[in-house]
């Protein structure tokens, strides 16, 4: 089997989903794994060893519990397809995600590429988890990425699951004419009826300068009118250089704050690909301020009684349904921080993997922000 691509399309990924939520519930036992691939994950194949110790404990954890023996093989045999398929490292996507769902008695192996996931995990219930799924695309909405220079503009739509590109902007004729060019230019100049020398060549640069500005504020309006077309979860700009900013003073006051900050790319050489590693990287940097935030969130509503800390406390009030936003240690492996991520999912709560050093420090494996006090 080949390596997976970094991204499907929409429409495959749906399609996939609809497969996995159609499964209705029965005798039969399903595997999913949510596992994440990050360059951390990566390095010295630490992504398979977290696998094989989630696989060694859910094989002890059958061993205790009062199955058939059938059924202990089956989900056996489903755990040892996902732990052969990561054991080959050209099965890895380049996406920093996967999900894998496996079921020997429903001849079921799907495997979806994914830009995140919110903590590795693997679990074993008689119909695959797919709430994480389900909850991915609204979660990640739509991020515009916008390739640019002085000449022209692209537009990428970044969603969970692909980077199309849109119809791009280009600039008037005379913006890639370069720089000025002594005695050249200024016939160039003489034949449009342009002043030459100094005075020309001023003049011929305060005219690239004005066709720069107009450029970018029709960036700025594309943006605008691509968001009431369909609104955006976030916006990120792309070039090179001086001028890589310099969109956003042009920005309309209702999308300046959508902006997550600007990464290096060629905008006549970017791939789709290429756009979407670098915008989901950005995507990364904006979380982990995510995560900051609602940790400072937790010590400041704790004394109020509108947030809990601690694992006991937290699943407490996600039984009572108060939970409005679940926080979660990304490292602790105990496996009541997973059982409460999927019970948060169920309950429509917010949630927030904790990956930033400083938050984590605040939340003892699990916390929650209410949505009303006990």
């Amino acid at each position: 089997m080949s390596a997976l691509p970094a991204a499907i399309t929409e429409q495959d990924a749906q399609a996939a989903i609809a497969r996995l939520a159609a499964i209705e519930p029965g005798r039969h036992w399903v595997v999913t794994c949510y596992l994440k691939l990050e360059p951390r994950d990566r390095t010295r194949g630490k992504y398979l060893i977290k696998m094989k110790n989630r696989v060694r404990e859910h094989e002890a954890q059958l061993a205790r519990q009062g199955l058939s023996h059938e059924d202990r093989e089956a989900i056996a045999s489903s755990l040892r397809q996902v732990l052969e398929y990561f054991e080959e490292p050209n099965h890895l996507p380049r996406s920093r995600a996967i999900a894998i769902f496996a079921s020997r008695e429903l001849n079921l192996f799907e495997v979806l590429p994914l830009p995140h996931v919110h903590r590795s995990r693997l679990a074993v219930d008689h119909q695959p988890l797919v709430r994480e799924l389900l909850g991915l695309e609204e979660e990640f909405g739509t991020l515009l990425t916008v390739v640019y220079d002085r000449t022209a503009a692209r537009f990428f739509e970044v969603t969970a699951y692909d980077a199309v590109e849109r119809p791009g902007l280009a600039g008037l004729e005379v913006s890639r004419a370069g720089k000025f060019h002594g005695g050249h230019q200024r016939q160039v100049m003489a034949r449009a009826g342009t002043p030459s020398g100094s005075a020309g060549e001023h003049n011929y640069h305060q005219r690239i300068r004005a066709e720069k500005q107009r450029l970018y504020a029709q960036i700025a309006d594309r943006i605008f009118q691509i968001n009431r077309e369909k609104p955006l979860s976030g916006i990120v700009l792309g070039s090179i250089g001086v001028d890589a900013g310099a969109v956003i003073p042009h920005l309309h006051t209702y999308v300046h704050d959508l902006v997550f900050g600007v990464v290096k790319l060629s905008p006549k050489q970017a791939t789709p690909a290429e756009v979407r590693d670098a915008t989901l990287v950005l995507r990364e940097e904006r979380e982990r301020a995510w995560e900051r935030a609602h940790a400072d969130a937790v010590k400041d509503g704790a004394p109020q009684g509108w947030a809990v800390n601690g694992i006991a406390a937290t699943l407490k009030a996600l039984s009572r349904g108060q939970v409005r936003t679940l926080l979660a240690d990304g490292h602790d492996d105990d496996s009541r921080i997973d059982e409460a991520v999927e019970d948060a999912l169920a309950q429509r709560a917010q949630i927030d993997v904790l990956y930033d050093d400083k938050a984590r420090r605040v939340v003892d494996g699990l916390a929650a922000l209410l949505r009303f006090r006990a």
